[in-house]
């Protein structure tokens, strides 16, 4: 169920990015909106008002599938997740650990033996 809404995420997200693409710039300030190949232009891949309504409304429905599909994730992804904080699962300094999976308690740290004093150098 996961793979498969995921999926569909994926594809509604590269849908909106292409559409988003294809539609005509707005941003005449640095000289590159509106231009000649820019798609308002006689030359340009798709004209005038109707195709522009079109993509404006099939950009809309995008969106929205986009937002349905994230909200959907997100109820799955937390259906999933275990109840129990990471704060209730650590133990305490004063406790010893709970064993893990396995049966196995987790490894303790090696103390170096401590010092016996200064040696003298044996001749070999």
């Amino acid at each position: 169920m996961n793979t498969v809404i995921l999926v569909i995420h994926l594809m509604i997200a590269l849908g909106l990015v292409g559409l988003v693409l294809l539609q005509r710039s707005e941003g005449g300030a640095l000289g590159i909106g509106g231009g000649g190949g820019g798609g308002g232009g006689a030359g340009g891949f798709m004209s005038g008002r109707g195709a522009a309504n079109l993509l404006t409304r099939a950009t809309a429905v995008l969106a929205a599938a986009f937002f349905t599909t994230s909200i959907i994730l997100t109820i799955l992804a937390q259906q999933r997740a275990t109840p129990d904080s990471i704060i209730n699962t650590t133990p305490t300094p004063g406790q010893p650990a709970a064993p893990t999976s396995g049966g196995l308690t987790p490894l303790q740290p090696v103390r170096p033996p401590a010092p016996s004093g200064p040696a003298v150098p044996q001749p070999q």
